[in-house]
């Protein structure tokens, strides 16, 4: 999508549609709707009287201009309530409004910076957001591909006081939005598509983009570091592991440096504690937090943050086969703790304990976040829309939290409770890699926080989220790309 900033009244626009907002609770008009309405004779505001139109947020509808004004059409979406105005609902509006004009054959989109209560960067960016994420569409493998698409989006700032805000806002709106896109469709991608080597092809591909390096690590690499954990969870699969290590390394004096781990099970079956068919059924998804950590790195080089960040992903199906791990192996991670396996379908975590270890060992990153489709628990716990926040680190924790409400990304922080250890003790090993059923969600995150130490770190189960199975104001079912805004917020936070 082409975005650019124009300093022009919406009324005057030629577009095939421009997208207005009114508040909720409000008989008047404001402009820019009012004025749009004056231009066409009154004519929306006869459509929103006979609709009886609320102004709820999300709320919309259309006139037909019929040559009265320069755009073919007007689309009024609702607003809310004036003070009740977020970032959020000006996300969803204008997700609202741009995926009607392009349901209605607009290629070419003019919208006013919506809402008035926030600053013009913070309001361009959540629109931008909304127009992008709202119309997103997957359809890569259909013979029959949708021809409706926005192709231009037009923000209209009158006021050219705010024309460099709005104009900022706008850019990082685009970012975050398209980067989204990005591990939206490799979510949604099927895993005989994105397997690890796909994964680290594309990791390539964003290396010679941008400014970020990246290193490959093979399976005899991860071997000689010692990390018996992900190649256990490795061993079932015909698929090479892939252990990918992307960074990017900002100009001048750095500050600190980040490791964003993500979970990269391309697909799992459960190993030989197999799934039930309809629980393997998504399993491509397991994924969704190395989709969010390659989105980021994508967007690095542009948004240039003042913070080393370190993108990892140990990559690895999680296979059923002869050569397959079984319950009660037990398995040596990187930093020399033994696990017994107590079921093969906790393997996530198996990966992500080796690439905390690689994190402080190789790295030695100041602070550690992961995001991973971890528990079904945490799916219980929190339902579909709401990821679980994990950490021993207050300070981290509350900047995570922050970023995650910027994003408008529902996050809610569970705890760590230390009695809960017991639950991973093992007779013939350090730990085991599960424990009971109630509480899961804790005791997987316990089960990685062994492995973090005092290192600050935290964990996002974002098995809800990730993929969700109907449509949401900001993404049609299937993959979300959860956590890439919220990382990204937390990541460009740095040296503010």
């Amino acid at each position: 999508m082409n975005v650019s900033v124009v300093n022009e009244s919406l009324a005057s626009l030629g577009a095939d549609a421009v997208v207005v907002g009114v508040y909720a609770e409000e008989k008047k008009l404001r402009d820019p709707a009012g004025r749009v309405d004056q231009a066409a004779g009154g004519a929306v505001r006869n459509v929103l009287e006979a609709e009886k139109f609320q102004g709820k947020i999300g709320q919309v509808t259309h006139i037909h201009t019929n040559g009265t004004l320069p755009s073919r059409r007007v689309v009024v979406v609702g607003l809310g309530r004036r003070r009740d105005t977020t970032a959020e609902s000006i996300r969803r509006a204008a997700s609202a409004g741009v995926r009607r004009a392009r349901d209605l054959g607009a290629k070419n989109v003019a919208i006013e910076v919506l809402g008035d209560r926030l600053p013009a960067r913070q309001r361009a960016q959540s629109v931008v957001e909304g127009a992008i994420l709202g119309t997103y569409t997957f359809d890569r493998y259909k013979r029959e591909k949708t021809d409706k698409h926005v192709d231009t989006l037009r923000l209209a700032e009158p006021d050219g006081r705010y024309r460099r805000e709005a104009t900022e806002g706008a850019r990082r709106g685009q970012i975050f939005a398209e980067a989204t896109w990005f591990a939206r469709d490799l979510i949604n991608a099927p895993a005989n598509d994105v397997h690890p080597t796909h994964l680290a092809e594309v990791a390539a591909d964003i290396a010679e983009a941008g400014r970020v390096k990246l290193q490959v690590l093979e399976r005899d690499d991860c071997k000689e570091l010692g990390m018996g954990a992900f190649l256990g969870v490795a061993a079932g699969s015909e698929q090479p592991p892939k252990f990918i290590h992307l960074s990017w390394t900002p100009s001048g004096r750095n500050r600190k440096k980040v490791a964003i781990i993500g979970k990269g099970i391309t697909f799992d079956s459960g190993g030989l504690d197999l799934k039930s068919a309809e629980g393997m059924l998504r399993m491509k998804d397991d994924m969704s937090g190395a989709a969010a950590v390659l989105g980021i790195m994508r967007a690095l080089p542009a948004l240039k943050p003042a913070v080393e960040v370190h993108g990892l992903i140990a990559a690895t199906e999680n296979m059923p086969s002869g050569s397959a791990i079984r319950p009660g192996d037990v398995l040596r991670a990187m930093n020399g703790t033994t696990i017994e396996i107590g079921n093969t379908d906790a393997e996530g975590r198996l990966t992500l304990a080796d690439g905390i270890c690689y994190a402080i060992q190789k790295i030695n990153a100041d602070e550690i976040v992961d995001m991973a489709t971890l528990t079904g628990a945490c799916v219980v716990a929190l339902g579909p829309l709401v990821s679980g926040l994990f950490s021993n680190n207050n300070d981290l924790a509350k900047r995570l939290l922050a970023a995650a409400d910027a994003a408008g990304e529902r996050v809610w922080r569970l705890p760590l409770v230390d009695e809960y250890r017991e639950n991973l003790k093992s007779d013939v090993a350090d730990m085991n890699n599960v424990g009971p059923r109630g509480g899961g969600a804790i005791t997987a995150g316990l089960f990685l926080k062994e492995f973090a130490g005092e290192r600050p770190w935290a964990h996002f189960d974002i098995a809800g989220p990730a993929f969700l199975e109907k449509d949401t104001p900001l993404a049609p079912k299937g993959g979300t790309g959860c956590a890439v805004r919220t990382i990204l917020n937390f990541l460009t936070d740095f040296g503010r």
